[in-house]
């Protein structure tokens, strides 16, 4: 569809925020053109959906409000206008049934993203919204129009009211690539830097270990670690070692608080129980037992339960030497030492930190305070969360929430 020289209310961003906004639009009656920098839209909805659409979370609020750490009050303040249950069951009005899994998470029945893709895009269609794809916004020109790139060259777009859903600066190759941020600081707009969010981290693996274990996972595994006031905290998950570091749902589920303390100390160790489950005194005494011919890899497998990585990762941290002191050993299979040097970029990460402060836009609406008409919402927004559903149930709801300032901006205007 050709470009229009005049938007009403013009959305940029084709992901689940902006895709809310413009719903929300279109149901208030107003005109919405939204532009999508790709060829099509929901691409990092859909690339997330591809081993099973992870829609929202089971878990009751206020709990789930906490899961967004220092921003929980503001975030949860748009869940007060569309939570994880209204999510289900507006999910529900394209037939799209839910269920609850074991660890909580809420899933389509038939895991797929792709059909309530396709179902929300037509109805949108249907209802009025026209889509612009191949339009990579570039920011505004003197006169206040929205410039963008297209294939065959740029474009102005004069617009009574915008909403920007563009994203963090996780996955670029979707979309996502974090090019707004100095255009919105050059309008004075106060953004946190990007950082990268349910990522993996660098450990410095020997070669050896990297060649012959990347890939394989850790399970089951709990982490130990003390927070910056000394408090001992424990969890227990499933992570995969990588070619130059570890990552996986456990290590995910920490990423924020290990990317900062290494932001702050240059480096953080995350210690492993690699037998959970097992007493250290209980472990030390199977240890001990005489092994005879045996080796002592086989020696660990019979004994404590240990082989493959677990055990190359003993070697790898102990040396040959120290394998065959067993009080050390043991100790070291209940605490492991994993010597974090550095989160991985933030284009491999699952998601980002930073991006527009939220003290940046009215609480109420989402308008951003140095340009009034012009409202944020989703990834870009200075806020995270784990994996597990509260990303995209986030996403959902700020959309919503700009969608509705924008409308009461336009009538008001």
């Amino acid at each position: 569809m050709s470009p229009p020289r005049h938007a009403r209310l013009a959305i940029v961003g084709g992901g689940p925020a902006g895709l809310m906004a413009a719903e929300v639009a279109r149901a208030a009656g107003i005109e919405v053109d939204l532009f999508e920098a790709k060829g099509s839209v929901g691409r990092k909805f859909l690339i997330a959906g591809k081993g099973g659409l992870n829609l929202t979370h089971g878990e009751p609020r206020p709990a789930f409000d906490l899961r967004y750490g220092a921003r929980a009050r503001e975030v949860g303040a748009w869940f007060d206008d569309f939570d994880a249950d209204a999510l289900r069951e507006w999910a529900r009005g394209f037939g799209i049934d839910t269920y609850v899994g074991t660890s909580g998470r809420v899933f389509p029945t038939d895991r797929k993203a792709a059909p309530l893709l396709r179902g929300w895009v037509r109805r949108l269609r249907e209802d009025g919204v026209r889509f612009h794809v191949q339009h990579r916004w570039l920011g505004w020109r003197e006169d206040g129009a929205l410039r963008f790139a297209m294939p065959d060259g740029e474009v102005a777009v004069h617009a009574d009211a915008t909403v920007l859903a563009l994203g963090g600066g996780s996955w670029p190759e979707l979309g996502s690539d974090g090019a707004w941020v100095p255009v919105l600081q050059s309008r004075q707009v106060d953004v946190a830097p990007l950082a990268p969010s349910n990522c993996g981290f660098d450990v410095g693996w020997t070669e050896h270990f990297a060649s012959r274990h990347a890939g394989a996972p850790l399970k089951p595994v709990v982490a130990h670690w003390h927070d910056e006031s000394g408090q001992a905290h424990a969890l227990q998950g499933e992570c995969v070692v990588t070619r130059t570091g570890i990552e996986g749902s456990l290590i995910y589920a920490l990423s924020a608080m290990l990317r900062d303390a290494i932001a702050t100390h240059g480096e953080v160790t995350l210690e492993l129980d690699l037998a959970p489950g097992r007493d250290l005194h209980r472990l030390r005494a199977d240890l001990d037992k005489p092994r005879g011919s045996r080796s002592l890899t086989e020696h660990l497998r019979r004994q404590a339960g240990i082989e493959g990585v677990k055990a190359a990762l003993l070697y790898e941290v102990l040396g040959r030497d120290a394998m065959h002191d067993t009080q050390r050993l043991s100790r070291t299979i209940k605490r492991l030492p994993l010597r974090l040097l550095r989160p991985r970029p933030i284009a491999e990460a699952i998601s980002s930190a930073g991006g527009v402060r939220l003290e940046a836009l009215e609480a109420d609406t989402l308008m951003l305070r140095a340009m009034p008409g012009v409202f944020c919402a989703g990834e870009m927004l200075d806020w995270e969360a784990p994996t597990g559903g509260y990303l995209l149930t986030a996403c959902y709801a700020s959309g919503l929430r700009a969608g509705r300032g924008a409308v009461a901006w336009l009538r008001r205007a």
